[in-house]
């Protein structure tokens, strides 16, 4: 007897399999990938010169700015302000470039169902 995740794997829908094939559907796959590969390579690089920073630039890390803020504590605010802006920066990229396609394949779907 096999699993219901695995009958629900086996069943395809035809009209979805279709607009899999248009070029619409590889051009949305095609924008997220250009926005969402670069985006997580560079939070991850910045993110990791962040620890290096931190583990091995203890020094530098340490360095006092203004009172008891130092470098360390500037870099920390900046990754959660980095994500924010990450986060802010796809919300306006996918209202422009992604949702409108995404929205004329659902259209496209819910038609040939």
């Amino acid at each position: 007897m096999s699993s219901p995740v695995h009958e629900q794997a086996d069943r395809h829908d035809p009209v979805y399999d279709r607009l899999h094939a248009t070029p619409e559907f590889a051009e949305l796959r095609s924008r997220y990938r250009g926005f969402a590969f670069p985006a997580t390579v560079a939070f991850l690089v910045w993110y990791l010169l962040y620890v290096v920073l931190s583990n091995w630039a203890g020094d530098l890390m340490s360095t006092k700015l203004v009172g008891n803020i130092n470098v360390a504590l500037v870099f920390g605010l900046l990754q959660f302000a980095t994500t924010f802006g990450l986060a802010w920066l796809y919300s306006r990229f996918s209202t422009a470039k992604l949702d409108p396609l995404a929205a004329e394949l659902n259209r496209r779907y819910e038609e040939e169902r």
